[in-house]
Order: C-alpha cells, then structure tokens, then sequence
C-alpha cells in the first residue's frame, strides 16, 4: 500500500536561495523539454531523452540525473492526453530520486542535490511520519508551499490480511450531517458549515474592500477553511474505521463520483455544495480501512434516502423533508441519514465481490428480513 510521508525542511538562508534556485532551474528545464516534445510530437521517454539530453544539461547546468529525472516529469504529464502543450510554474514541485537524496533518519538530515553542490539540510516531522519513513520507497517530491519548503516521499505500508466480517457498517454522507451510520451515529457538519460560511462572508467583504491591510488578512487566511475541513475528515474517518474494526464489519459508502455535475441547486447553495469534500473523506476512509484489513465497498447511491427498508417501496414523497423519512405506503418513519445508511449497508451485501450463497454464508452476511422493523424506530401511520 503506497501512502506520502510529509516532512518540512529546515534550510539556512543559504540553503534556501540554493533550493529555490534549484527548483527555478529544473522547472525551466521541463519547459524546454516540453517545448521539444511538443513541436516533435515526441512523447515517449527514452525517444525524448535522445532529442534533448546534452543540450538541456548544458544550459540549465543541472546534473544528469536531474535531466532525466525533468525528462520523466514532462512525459509524465502528457500522459493524460497530448491535445495542449504543458508548461511548469516557476516554483513548481520537483522530484528527486535516491540517486539525487539521501535520508539520514537517526540524524533528522537529507542529502539534497542543488545547483550549488550536495547540501545536507534537517528536517522535522512528527513520530507518525518517521514511522512511515522507515519504509521509504521510491521518488521525493520537493515543494515550496506559502513560503516553507516539502519533502513528500512515498513509502510502502504492508497492507494486512482482511478481516473475516460478520456485517456491513453502511455510511451515508451529506452536508447537514457529514456522516451517519448504520447504528444512527451521526456526526454533524454544523460546525464546518458555520465556519464555512464566516469565511466566505468574510473573503467577499475583504475582496471587495481591496486595501493593502484586506490582501494581507486574505494571505494570512489562505487554506486555514481547507485545514479545518482536512481535520474534520481525519477525525470522522478515524471514527468510523476504528468502529467497522472493533465490530467485525465491513464499510459501505455511497459512489457519489459525478454528483456536483448530476445535482441542481438555488444560486445561493451552489457554493454550499461545491465545498462538499465528500470525495476527500471517502479516500480517508478508503486508506484507513486498508490499513487495518477492513473491506470497503462502494455502492450505487440511487434512492438510499427514499427507499423503505422494510417494505422497499421506492418514492419522492418518502422525504418530507431533509430530515425525516415516513412511507407513504407502510407508514415506516426514522431519520433519513441513517434510513440512508442502512439501504448502504444492504446493497453492499447484495453487491459483495464474488457473492454467493457460500460467501455470504462465511461472512454472515444476510440482508435483513423485510418484515421486520431494522432500524428499532416505531412505526406511524
């Protein structure tokens, strides 16, 4: 299982103009590069490094394992597709192999390739990321992000064998709630909305101000709304995961790939809905589950919310409103997240990989008997 490890450098003043210097080079050296290859419509690596090798290494004064190292990041990007010509920001990321960077984890240091020779440079990180170090395998990125410089390394976590599940946690995601499961733990987005929506009110009316002071706050404000969000998912997922672990059950999550482009919304909740990260939470829990042998399975989210798990009468009407359910035709009522959780949970047992009556029988997993109430709510109408 591949993860990052992100650790801060800690260059002197020195180090820091070598660094940048570093980096401005290297970027300059992948537009010329993308320049050959555009206009030779050369895009495989081996053919481009032929086309450009000598020259690039020469007028950029880069060593050769950075030319090659320049030559892979501009075959890299056409690789998606080959209609636009790419170019690279001056201070854009650039990747080190261990021919180029060296890790000395006992003294917290990196030997880094620069244009002014090795450098040898600390870095700080917390006692998770170190760990994480210890099974360092492959590239390094080096960013210079709001002023600090990056290191992203890629290591390789040995994923353990699955779980034997008994059931399947399902988890409905929203905006309201974050995330409710199948048991009605619910866990509220208010918070985040709220701050959400003070941010935003707050960069509109320092946008439209203009002054000096307002550039300054919106500088000093950039990403702390991301930061927070980025906290929230941690901590839900972590929740989650550790559940569906203690309990001996696999995670169901909606498929909700697509669904900014499939939802129409009022103009004053299109931002509302466009800072949903819905898909940052799904990988969260996605990497998580594998890191502990919990199964994840992703499922058709069509009607979870208007589906009656008792009798599976299907209906618009089902919703009332955003938080409750009552059907129309059993007169069954209960929270919607959790109605939605639950259909999750069913249709990712109806949906098992290589279902069958002998699997579902060694994971013990069976849906529930529709003429019985699942969720424990009373029953109206």
């Amino acid at each position: 299982m591949k993860l990052t490890a992100k650790v801060k450098l800690r260059p002197t003043p020195e180090q820091r103009a070598c660094l940048l210097e570093t980096m401005r080079r290297f970027n300059m050296a992948c537009n010329h590069i993308s320049a050959i290859a555009w206009e030779s419509k050369t895009f495989k690596q081996v053919p481009l490094h032929h086309l450009h090798y000598h020259a690039t290494k020469k007028r950029f004064g880069l060593s050769a394992q950075m030319v090659v190292r320049a030559n892979a990041r501009v075959v890299d990007t056409y690789k998606l597709d080959r209609k636009t010509r790419r170019t690279f920001r001056e201070l854009a990321a650039i990747t080190y192999d261990d021919r180029i960077l060296s890790w000395n984890l006992a003294a917290s240091t990196v030997s880094i390739w620069t244009v002014e020779g090795r450098q040898t440079i600390p870095f700080a990180c917390g006692e998770y990321q170190r760990r994480l170090l210890a099974t360092r395998q492959g590239e390094t990125d080096l960013a210079y992000i709001s002023g600090e410089f990056y290191l992203f390394a890629t290591v390789n976590v040995e994923e353990p064998d699955p779980i034997e599940v008994r059931d399947v946690l399902g988890v409905d995601l929203g905006i309201v709630n974050i995330a409710t499961d199948s048991d009605g733990e619910t866990y509220s987005g208010a918070h985040l909305n709220s701050v959400r929506h003070r941010h935003r009110r707050l960069r509109r009316k320092l946008q439209k101000k203009g002054t000096k002071g307002a550039k300054r706050r919106l500088k000093q404000l950039s990403g702390k709304e991301r930061r927070f969000a980025n906290d929230l998912n941690h901590r839900i997922s972590k929740r989650i995961v550790e559940k569906a672990q203690r309990t001996n059950r696999a995670i169901a999550l909606e498929d909700l790939k697509g669904i900014r482009q499939r939802v129409r919304v009022r103009r004053p909740q299109r931002s509302t809905l466009h800072s949903w990260a819905f898909h940052d939470l799904g990988q969260k829990l996605r990497y998580k589950a594998e890191r502990v042998g919990v199964p994840l399975v992703f499922v058709d989210p069509k009607n979870t919310s208007r589906e009656c798990p008792v009798c599976g009468h299907t209906e618009r009407a089902n919703r009332p409103n955003q938080r409750t359910f009552t059907c129309v035709v059993c007169g069954f009522a209960g929270l919607a997240d959790r109605i939605a959780a639950v259909n999750t949970g069913r249709r990712a047992i109806v949906n098992w990989p290589n279902v069958g009556e002998a699997n579902r029988a060694l994971h013990g997993s069976v849906p529930a008997s529709p003429d019985r109430n699942p969720l424990g709510f009373g029953q109206c109408g």
